[in-house]
């Protein structure tokens, strides 16, 4: 790939989203943006329709299509950010729409035009190839970008989409990455943020000092008063050396499965790793007969078998300096687990840390609420702690990539449930 063609952010999606955002698009170094989709919506029909704006206004925008489906071919125009069809719901399953976006001058003071070539996938019923033409009648800079389906659905799960930068010929963009690898890769203004919701390797291309944020799976839920799972160990640091070209594998944690033998615990998360840096997976929360909660980066909850009236303990935190410990069971309900900001007393999940690594606050490493049995379960902890069941309802996974304990649940609706999964971010300074 040509020197002057520059990954500037790129987003995986690992749930449903409305839209997508680029925002702090570089204003010096490129003269041009390319956009590439690769992208499916939840709509109830085989295709959908994408949609772009430009620094967060729908006006001033207008179209011009042409459209085959390998039969027939037809043309319209219209005032909408139409680019082009993606697969929706019904298309073949698995199968995405692929597009492409190109926006010169976008940084001028004239109206900016965009050019897009898309197609959506089906190996069923017809699928469609566009070719669109586009004015955005402006002259105002582009600062961000926004995509989303028309009509009101959302982009899936493994959608992504890449912006990158083109400088001109010649010269050497003055705002790029330092590195590959990531999910997700965002530059704030100020940092380069590389995000992994899944396993991968990081690779510098220079010497770097990096921020990071490594958060382990969560634990799974236990059943029958059953304890929530703990939180994933959080570690949070700051002037991590990294060597150029030295490829750093990055292990993103599961969560663990819940529990659905009295018997049995929820089982540990799995741990996170960032090159020697090593988040341990939360402790899986007790079950009745097997009532002590297990340690981890954050421990489970404990459990009551109440065959011997007794109440197990919440597990530990180990190694310490990841998280807190679980709470103990009591006579009418499960333990919650521990999360990175607290330790678990009752039966709900205790919460969790805030970060602002990935350049705004979120909070991470919730433990998960215990069970009970006819009252409502315990709550889960911020940061993505599930909730516990009771008799009637059924307790709550862990948020995913947020390393949040799961809910513990009852034998009659499906006992414990599955813990979330862990993250690992690292940031360097753009400049």
């Amino acid at each position: 790939m040509a020197e002057n063609y520059i990954l500037l952010e790129r987003t995986e999606l690992n749930a449903s989203a409305a839209s997508v955002t680029f925002a702090n698009i570089p204003q010096t170094g490129y003269t041009d943006l390319k956009i590439v989709v690769s992208a499916r919506s939840d709509r109830a029909d085989t295709s959908d329709n994408a949609i772009i704006s430009f620094n967060g206004l729908t006006t001033n925008l207008s179209f011009r299509y042409l459209q085959g489906n390998g039969a027939s071919a037809t043309s319209s125009s219209g005032s909408t950010g139409y680019l082009g069809s993606i697969d929706a719901s019904t298309a073949t399953a698995s199968t995405f729409g692929n597009a492409e976006y190109y926006i010169p001058n976008y940084t001028s003071s004239n109206y900016k035009s965009v050019s897009s070539d898309a197609v959506d996938e089906t190996n069923a019923t017809t699928a469609y190839a566009t070719l669109t033409a586009q004015l955005w009648s402006s002259t105002a800079a582009i600062t961000s970008i926004n995509l989303k389906p028309q009509v009101g659905s959302n982009f899936v799960a493994n959608s992504t989409f890449s912006l990158y930068g083109i400088a001109a010929v010649g010269t050497t963009p003055a705002i790029a990455p330092k590195a590959s690898g990531g999910n997700i890769i965002d530059y704030d203004g100020t940092y380069w943020i590389h995000t992994f919701t899944s396993s991968g390797t990081f690779t510098p291309q220079t010497g770097l000092t990096c921020d990071y944020l490594v958060v382990a799976g969560g634990g799974g839920g236990g059943v029958y008063y059953g304890g929530g799972g703990g939180a994933g160990g959080y570690l949070a640091g700051s002037g991590f050396a990294v060597v150029s070209n030295t490829a750093l594998s990055i292990t993103v944690g599961a969560g663990g499965t819940g529990s659905t033998n009295t018997s049995i615990k929820g089982f540990n998360g799995n741990n996170s790793v960032f090159s020697s840096i090593t988040s341990t997976g939360g402790g899986g929360g007790a079950s009745r007969f097997n009532r002590v909660g297990s340690d981890g980066g954050s421990g489970g909850g404990g459990s009551r078998d109440d065959t011997i009236a007794a109440s197990g303990a919440g597990g530990s935190a180990s190694p310490s300096g990841q998280g807190n410990g679980g709470a103990t069971a009591g006579v009418t309900y499960g333990g919650g687990g521990g999360g990175a900001g607290a330790a678990a007393t009752i039966q709900n999940g205790a919460n969790g840390t805030a970060s602002s690594i990935s350049g705004s606050s979120v909070t991470y490493a919730g433990g998960g609420g215990g069970s009970r049995g006819l009252d409502a379960g315990g709550t889960g902890g911020t940061g993505g702690g599930g909730n516990g069941g009771n008799d009637s309802t059924a307790a709550t996974n862990g948020t995913v990539n947020t390393g949040g304990g799961a809910g513990g649940g009852s034998s009659g609706q499906g006992g414990g449930k599955l813990g979330g999964s862990g993250i690992v971010i690292i940031r360097y300074p753009a400049a």
